[in-house]
C-alpha cells in the first residue's frame, strides 16, 4: 500500500526527456521493459516509414512514440480521476480509502504498460511492411501463428488461431516475452491484465484485477454502483474495456501522441490541438441499463474534441496521404518485394517472423542494407529508386472512387496521355472517420442538468453537428513509374 501511495505522488525511478512532452517519469519495472532487446529494437523502426523523404524532420522512431503514448495514457487516466476527486470535494464526500488508492494505482500502472507495449510488434517500416505483397503472403502462411508461439501457451490471450497475422498479434507476442523476462511481481502487476487491454486479445482478468475493478467502480459510480442492471460479474470486463479504449480507441493515447509527434517532427501545424484542454474535460461515463462504461466528455470540452478530430482529418489529407509520400510508399513496398526475391533474405525474414529469438533483428536497418545491395546490382530496380530518392511521376488525384472507377480513370489517363497502361500506378489511402457519427460508442457527451445536477449521456451527434460532417474517405493518386523501372516485371 505504501508503494502505491508513493508512486501516485510521483515516486518515479528515472526521467526520459522527450521533445514533445518534456520530462516523462518511469518506474523501475518500466525501465526493465524499455531495456529489453525486443523493445530497444523500436529505436531502429521509423514511426512514419519513409515519410522523411518528403518531410525531412520526420525521422522519429516507434521507440519514443511508445514512451509518449504511455505518458499520454497516464495523463488521460489521472485527469479523469482528478475530476472525480474535485467533484467529491465539492460535494463534501469522504476522502479516498486505501483500497481505492491501491486500485487506482494498479489500473494506472496497467494502462502505462499496455500503452508502452502497444506498438512493440511493428516490423520494419511500420505499416508499410505488412502491406507489401510478399510479406502478406509470408504472414498468411499456415502454421505461422503456431510457430510464433511454439512452446508457449497462448490460450490466456487468444481463443483461437487468427487466419492472418497483423502487427497487433506480434505486439501481444512481444509483450508476453518481455513481461515474462522482467520482475513484474515486485510491481504487484499481472502480465495477463496488461496484455488484456491490448488489441486482438480476449482475456479473463486476474483475481487482483477483478477486486481492484470493483473498488474502482464503487469509487467513480458512488450511489449508482449497486443500482440498475449492472451485476458484479460484469464490472471487471467493463473496466478492462475502459482501459482498452485509453490504449486504443477513437480518442486514445496512441492517436493523441502520434498526431502531436508527427506534426512536430514534420514541421506542420495542422496536427496540433490543445491536449491539456481535451484531457481536462474527459470523464468516466457509464450507463447502467446497457451496461456501458467508457469515456465521456463534458459539453465545454466539445471544442477541444472537434479540434482533435479535425487535426487528425487534416493530417491524413495533407501529410499521410501527401501525393509524393504515397508514391514513395508504393516504391517502398515494391522494393521490399524485391528483397524477398533473394532466397537467403526470404529465409531470414521468414525465420524472424516465426521466432522471438530473432525478431529483434527485423528493423529498418536490415532493409536499407538489402535495398543498397539490390540497387548496386540492378539500377533499374525499385530499390535503386528508394536509395536514390527517385520519385514516381505524378499525374492526378481523385477522391472517393470505387475500385472500378480507379481502373477506368487510370485507363483514361493512359489513353489521353498516350502512356502504356501498365506503367500507370495508383496509390490510395483510406481514412476511417465513420465511428465519429451515430455508431460511435467509445465516447459520449456528459450533460448535467442545471437544476438538479443530475448527469446524462448523449450521442455526440445529438449534441454537436460538427461530427456529422465526417465520413470514411479514400484519396487516390495516379502516377507513372520512373523510366528506369519500366522494364521491371511486377
Amino acid at each position: 500500500m505504501r508503494r502505491a501511495v508513493n508512486d501516485l505522488l510521483g515516486g518515479y525511478d528515472k526521467l526520459i526527456m522527450d521533445p514533445v512532452h518534456g520530462a516523462i517519469p518511469l518506474y523501475h519495472h518500466e525501465i526493465q521493459v524499455i531495456d529489453h532487446p525486443l523493445f530497444q529494437r523500436l529505436r531502429n523502426i521509423c514511426q512514419n516509414d519513409i515519410l522523411s523523404l518528403v518531410f525531412p524532420g520526420a525521422t522519429h522512431s516507434r521507440f519514443l512514440h511508445s514512451i509518449g503514448v504511455m505518458h499520454v495514457g497516464t495523463r488521460m487516466f489521472r485527469s479523469m480521476i482528478n475530476a472525480y476527486l474535485r467533484e467529491r470535494q465539492l460535494n463534501e464526500q469522504t476522502e479516498l480509502s486505501l483500497d481505492q488508492l491501491d486500485a487506482i494505482d494498479y489500473l494506472a500502472k496497467t494502462i502505462r504498460l499496455g500503452c508502452l507495449l502497444h506498438d512493440s510488434g511493428h516490423s520494419s517500416f511500420s505499416h508499410q511492411f505488412t502491406q507489401a505483397r510478399r510479406i502478406r503472403d509470408l504472414m498468411s502462411r499456415p502454421g505461422r501463428f503456431a510457430d510464433l508461439w511454439e512452446g508457449v501457451d497462448y490460450s490466456a490471450y487468444h481463443n483461437a488461431e487468427p487466419e492472418e497475422l497483423e502487427h497487433e498479434h506480434y505486439s501481444v507476442r512481444v509483450a508476453h516475452e518481455v513481461l515474462s523476462a522482467i520482475d513484474l511481481d515486485s510491481a504487484g502487476l499481472h502480465a495477463r491484465d496488461v496484455i488484456g487491454i491490448m488489441e486482438t486479445t480476449d482475456v479473463a482478468p486476474s483475481e487482483i484485477f477483478c477486486r481492484h475493478a470493483r473498488t474502482f467502480w464503487e469509487f467513480i459510480a458512488g450511489a449508482d454502483a449497486e443500482a440498475g442492471e449492472l451485476i458484479s460479474e460484469n464490472i471487471p470486463r467493463l473496466v478492462l474495456d475502459l482501459l482498452s479504449s485509453i490504449v486504443s480507441g477513437e480518442i486514445d493515447a496512441d492517436r493523441a501522441d502520434y498526431m502531436l509527434r508527427d506534426g512536430f517532427h514534420s514541421s506542420v501545424t495542422i496536427g496540433g490541438f490543445n491536449l491539456d484542454h481535451l484531457l481536462s474535460n474527459l470523464r468516466f461515463g457509464w450507463d447502467k441499463s446497457e451496461p456501458w462504461l467508457g469515456l465521456a466528455i463534458t459539453q465545454k470540452g466539445l471544442g477541444a474534441l472537434e479540434d482533435f478530430v479535425y487535426s487528425r482529418y487534416q493530417m491524413y489529407r495533407k501529410v499521410y496521404a501527401h501525393k509524393t509520400a504515397l508514391g514513395f510508399d508504393w516504391l517502398l513496398r515494391e522494393a521490399i518485394n524485391e528483397v524477398l526475391e533473394d532466397p537467403e533474405s526470404f529465409e531470414w525474414i521468414d525465420t524472424c517472423l516465426s521466432n522471438m529469438q530473432y525478431f529483434a533483428e527485423l528493423t529498418d536497418n536490415f532493409f536499407w542494407e538489402a535495398f543498397r545491395k539490390v540497387a548496386r546490382r540492378r539500377p533499374e530496380s525499385f530499390s535503386y529508386c528508394i536509395v536514390n530518392r527517385i520519385k514516381l511521376n505524378y499525374l492526378d488525384t481523385r477522391e472517393d472512387l470505387s475500385d472500378n472507377a480507379i481502373s477506368r480513370h487510370s485507363a483514361w489517363l493512359a489513353e489521353q496521355m498516350e502512356l502504356d497502361p501498365a506503367h500507370v500506378v495508383t496509390c490510395s489511402m483510406h481514412a476511417r472517420f465513420s465511428n465519429i457519427q451515430d455508431n460511435f460508442s467509445g465516447i459520449k457527451v456528459l450533460i448535467r442538468d442545471p437544476v438538479n445536477r443530475t448527469r446524462s449521456l448523449k450521442k455526440i451527434t445529438d449534441v454537436s453537428a460538427f461530427f456529422s460532417k465526417f465520413s470514411d474517405g479514400t484519396i487516390t493518386h495516379f502516377y507513372t513509374r520512373p523510366e528506369s523501372t519500366k522494364t521491371t516485371v511486377l
